[in-house]
């Protein structure tokens, strides 16, 4: 296991027709650990499913993938549920989330990851319900010191009751983490109003050693203290659905980092601008082509190294 993700896994129901729906694995976390597993590098799973129908496909599902589920509890809680309308420009969620087995993950002992283990990635609808918020969070700062962290709040702004206690807990989960990859709705979430490279500056303050912000078709852009902003833009494709893809996105930076040799803090801050915008470049083209097809389904590493060469061309 080289890396790790923590939290929800679910179903999400994307309508074909008024109330015609059509289910699919999901949940980011789960999304961008099938992307690690497809993308070649070996990952594994933390979280808690359902014994129910749905909990049973969700098991499946990783396993299918190769991902290593040594870390996944069982529960007889149902499983999380989202339904998912699309609109032009993002999508729109219904999430139900009371009381269902991976909101429910509250182990009375830790897991302890092993060794080789060198990512570990957080954040998403995993945050906002307990007990499962506060034992990730926990979680999450005990890997201070033994493995990098990313975190990627994939903020759902229907299930957030209180924005103002949610941007507190930003800050601590911001501590936590060595990178973080957000969306520019989560940057305009956690400070309206305010442009992107101050959001990146209030969240470098906090203690990441760069911050990434995506901005669907337009790419995404790299900050770092003391340095220029990067930006990079992805290869043009035929999107078919966007759901899945900053989650795609998301892997595809841990694995391009992992294979440039980045496992500690200090790789991570000496890594120089040709490198990142190589990480950038294949980060973005995983994403693009999860954005190919319905639902999460995130492309596997040949598929990425075919697209980037046909850009190259």
């Amino acid at each position: 296991m080289r890396i790790a993700f923590v939290g929800e896994s679910l179903i999400d129901f994307t309508a074909a027709g008024e109330l015609a729906f059509q289910g699919h694995v999901g949940g980011a976390p789960t999304n961008s650990a099938v992307a690690c597993a497809r993308l070649g590098v070996p990952t594994g799973f933390v979280t808690q499913l359902s014994t129910d129908l749905f909990g049973e496909r969700l098991l499946a599902h990783l396993l299918a993938n190769g991902i290593d589920t040594r870390f996944v509890r069982r529960s007889e809680a149902p499983s999380t549920l989202a339904f998912v309308a699309r609109t032009p420009t993002s999508n729109r969620y219904a999430f139900y989330t009371q009381g269902t087995a991976d909101t429910l993950w509250a182990p009375a002992e830790l897991p302890a990851l092993p060794d080789s283990c060198r990512w570990l990635q957080f954040g998403s609808i995993s945050l906002l319900q307990e007990p499962a918020a506060s034992r990730i969070t926990e979680f999450v700062e005990a890997q201070r010191g033994r493995r990098l962290v990313l975190f990627d709040p994939n903020a759902r702004p229907s299930l957030i009751p209180d924005l103002d206690a949610w941007r507190r807990h930003c800050t601590r989960w911001l501590a936590a983490a060595d990178l973080v990859k957000m969306s520019d709705e989560d940057a305009q979430l956690l400070a309206p109003d305010r442009a992107l490279a101050e959001v990146a500056a209030d969240c470098l303050r906090q203690g990441p050693r760069a911050v990434v912000i995506t901005r669907g078709g337009e790419g995404a852009m790299l900050f770092r203290p003391s340095a220029e902003p990067l930006t990079l833009r992805p290869p043009p494709v035929r999107v078919a659905d966007t759901i899945g893809a900053g989650d795609t996105f998301a892997a595809g930076l841990l694995v391009a980092l992992l294979e440039r040799g980045v496992d500690t803090p200090e790789a991570l801050s000496a890594l120089r601008a040709e490198a990142w915008s190589a990480v950038l470049r294949f980060a973005g083209a995983a994403a693009a082509l999860n954005c190919t097809r319905e639902g999460a389904n995130p492309p596997t590493r040949g598929e990425v190294d075919a697209l980037l060469l046909q850009a190259d061309a």
